[in-house]
Parts: C-alpha cells; structure tokens; sequence
C-alpha cells in the first residue's frame, strides 16, 4: 500500500513537471532577464515566503551568496525569512502581515528585486511585501499556483509571474524547487557565459 502511495508520489510530480515546462519556460526566462538586469545595475534580490517558501528563500539567497554549479563573484540576494529577532519583533509589535513589508521597507530601493513566494498566491503577509515593492519601483517576481490568487492581480506589466499550473501545495513546492535552480542557472549564464552543463 505504502510503495503504491510513493509511487504515485513520483509519478505525478514527473508529470507535472513535464507538463509545466512549455507554460513556465517564458516566465521563468523572463524573471532571469529581470534579475540579471537588477543585479548588473549594482540592485539585489529579496525573497520572502511562509512555510515551505521560506526554506526556498533561503535556499535561493544561499545558491546566489555563495554558489550554485561554479565558481564566481557572490551574488546580493537576501531570505527575508531568517532574522527571529525581526520577525518576532515585528509581529509582536504591530501584526503577522508585516514581518515582510518591513524589511521590504528597510532593505529594498529602486531597482531591485523581490521573489514573493505563495503557492496560494494569496498568503497577506507576502502580498503586503509586494505592495511595498510596488510603491518603492522595485520589480516583482512571483512564484505562486493555484491561479495566483491575489498576489497575481497585484502585478504589473513590468512584473513576472511564474504560476505553476497545478492545485497540491506539496507538488507546487517542487517545481518552485526547480524553478529556483532555473533561475540561479540562468542568472550565472546571463551575468558569466555558458559553461560545461550547456
């Protein structure tokens, strides 16, 4: 019973992720573009999520800090998602919602970026931070599914939204893992050339 439940694990993420490839493909080129353009004018890349997503933060902040496949110069990218004392601070002290928007305050300035992951796309405190982000012309990159709820009608033309067509946080999740790595591949490409994986 178990081995057929993993079994169906695997096979709907594979095909999810060969289905997803053809609608995410554009998107997913468009955001590197974006970052690739941000981190050339001296910008950086915020990245905020709850959950799961903010282990994907944290995970592409750490891919662009230090490295993902080669070596090179480190990258600005910062996990929102990672100082308790802010966090705690902050949603002690005025809400939940804002433990993003803050630092989006804080940290962010024209010309950057934010990576604003729900897999809903209608998680309040990562909407609130692209509101910020919208008011101080950053541009937004959003990793979401489910339609993108809230947050998708939130963006503007200037924005990349990169929906992952499916409704299963769990399997959402996976192919924003993949399109983290998209991501950090394409950005190393656009900024250093093509390398041995090409």
């Amino acid at each position: 019973m178990i081995n057929q439940r993993i079994l169906a694990h695997f096979h709907e993420s594979a095909e999810l992720k060969i289905q997803a490839a053809s609608v995410m493909a554009q998107p997913i080129a468009d955001a590197v573009e974006l970052m690739f353009v941000a981190l050339s004018n001296g910008n950086k890349i915020l990245a905020c999520g709850n959950g799961g997503s903010a282990a994907d933060c944290q995970h592409f902040a750490a891919e662009l800090v230090g490295r993902f496949e080669r070596e090179r110069l480190p990258l600005p990218a910062l996990a929102l998602t990672t100082d308790t004392s802010i966090l705690t601070a902050i949603g002690n002290d005025y809400s939940y919602q804002e433990i993003f928007s803050k630092q989006v305050q804080a940290f962010g300035q024209s010309g950057d970026v934010l990576l604003a992951l729900s897999t809903s796309g209608n998680s309040a405190n990562v909407l609130a931070a692209v509101d910020v982000a919208l008011e101080r012309e950053m541009r937004v990159v959003a990793l979401t599914g489910k339609g993108g709820g809230a947050i998708a009608a939130r963006l503007t033309d200037a924005d990349v939204h990169i929906c992952v067509p499916h409704d299963r946080t769990a399997r959402i999740q996976e192919v924003h893992l993949l399109t983290i790595h998209c991501l950090c591949d394409g950005i190393d490409v656009a900024l250093f050339g093509g390398d041995a994986h090409d």
